[in-house]
């Protein structure tokens, strides 16, 4: 091989390489609502990218796809399914049902679509992650008790990793990691969220 040849060569393979570091990385999708989503964020703040950041960063070869949608519903996220299994991710990140519980639909109804995204993920291969979440006080105690219920249960009934509540770690008094809506997470929070999850999903990262 000439010296030109080789050196074309060498470009052609520098070129490709990262293209193919991201063919050849497993996903990690994360399917949820506004939290995922980066809600009130500048680009590039989700959680979710901090997630990738981290997990670039520790040599971590997997892909994280962010499929957040704000204002989503387990509903909605039942009917979406498909823009994640095409994906083939390895893991999934559950992380809705928030808007259900803050539109006060029925509790039934949350926990059939949870299932059937559940189930439907383990189906095609994935290993899922659910992300469990409260409600303010005034939804009442026996509709918060029954809200919360829903993770805990479906997670035992289907052998998942759960986190019971994604934002615990920001929700301190001073409420400093969360924006003026008392919901989302600020940029710093976002990183937070993102460290809450990495301690659940990496044990999954093989």
């Amino acid at each position: 091989m000439n010296a030109n040849l080789k050196r074309c060569s060498v470009m052609a393979l520098l070129a490709l390489s990262p293209l193919y570091a991201q063919v050849s990385r497993k996903v990690l999708v994360v399917f949820g609502d506004s939290l995922s989503a980066g809600y009130g964020l500048p680009a590039g703040k989700s959680f979710p990218d901090d997630m990738q950041r981290t997990l670039d960063r520790e040599g971590y070869l997997w892909r994280v796809v962010n499929l957040g949608i704000s204002g989503d519903t387990t509903a909605g996220g039942v009917s979406r399914m498909q823009s994640a299994i095409r994906l083939k991710p390895s893991v999934v990140l559950l992380e809705l049902g928030g808007n259900d519980g803050l539109r006060g639909l029925p509790l039934k109804t949350t926990r059939q679509n949870l299932e059937t995204m559940i189930t439907e993920f383990q189906q095609e291969g994935a290993r899922v992650v659910l992300a469990g979440m409260t409600l303010p006080p005034n939804y009442g105690p026996d509709y918060i008790k029954g809200f919360e219920a829903i993770y805990r249960d479906l997670a035992a009934k289907y052998k998942l990793k759960l986190i019971p509540f994604l934002l615990a770690d920001i929700v301190t008094p001073d409420l400093r990691y969360l924006q003026r809506d008392g919901f989302h997470p600020t940029a710093e929070g976002a990183e937070i969220v993102a460290q809450t999850v990495l301690r659940t999903v990496k044990p999954l990262l093989k």
